[in-house]
């Protein structure tokens, strides 16, 4: 029996990076899996011969009706949710004065909106069994501020704020809500701004120097975390914001341990 045998998971920006590494995981651990992206996977063939059952739906984490109905079709198909995972996300920034409003704006809407959206839908679900896990991704860019970083890591550290506002509302209700923040995990997203011909290469290696372990993660690790908090090994973990980030958090790193003999390659 998996650690997530009979449970119904939700999780959104199941098409790619985290959220499909998620959900393949779920599945694997006996989940029955909902995934919701703007398009199909390639992969989601994998995710339905590994769970007790599975629905992927179609839909934009902005529009509060089409994820309302993502939600009730979960519930008919699957049965009612019990973990929520919000990968759905996008990356963007700059300069404030030189940020558009619009970019401002389609950021805020799918990482902090989208997110507030999600536990809206099945939220009732959750009330009403008396009982959940909510995980939120957002990222190590909340907690701390990042260069150009400006919409992301806002929308980001609101989405850290709202977590524990959700783990104050519905913890007597028996519903847990946690917060995951990645460190630079090497997904799609992250190549597509890190990896591309604008982005310096010598800025790529000082961020992954900065990562304590010396490389940057994989959309594996923070699904280990999300089972994690998706179990009952979690059952009295709510209101966390959980850095998974090869120590990129912990503090600054100038050099000192490798003068000190004890550093790595």
């Amino acid at each position: 029996m998996g650690r997530l045998a009979g449970r119904v998971t939700f999780v959104t920006g199941a098409a790619s990076g985290i959220g499909l590494a998620c959900a393949l995981r779920f599945a694997r651990e006996g989940a029955a899996v909902v995934g919701l992206d703007l398009r199909e996977p390639l992969e989601w063939k994998e995710v339905e011969a590994a769970a007790g059952a599975s629905l992927f739906c179609v839909a934009d984490v902005r529009d509060e009706e089409a994820q309302r109905d993502a939600a009730q079709q979960a519930r008919a198909r699957c049965g009612p949710i019990d973990v929520l995972v919000t990968a759905a996300g996008v990356a963007s920034g700059g300069p404030v004065h030189l940020l558009p409003l619009e970019e401002w704006q389609r950021v805020q809407d799918v990482n902090l909106k989208g997110t507030f959206l999600s536990a809206k839908a099945v939220l009732p679900q959750m009330i009403e069994r008396r009982g959940g896990s909510i995980i939120t991704i957002a990222s190590v860019e909340g907690l701390e501020g990042a260069e150009g970083g400006s919409t992301y890591n806002a929308s980001k550290g609101g989405v850290i704020l709202l977590t524990k506002n959700l783990a104050m509302d519905y913890g007597r209700l028996g519903i847990r809500a946690n917060c995951i923040c990645p460190g630079f995990i090497d997904t799609p997203l992250f190549r597509s701004v890190i990896g591309a011909d604008f982005f310096p290469a010598d800025c790529r290696e000082r961020i992954r120097e900065q990562h304590e372990l010396g490389r940057f993660g994989r959309p594996e690790e923070v699904a280990g975390a999300a089972l994690f908090l998706a179990s009952d090994d979690a059952s009295f973990v709510s209101g966390v914001a959980l850095p998974v980030d090869g120590g990129f958090t912990a503090g600054h790193h100038v050099g000192l341990v490798e003068k000190m003999g004890i550093g790595g390659a």
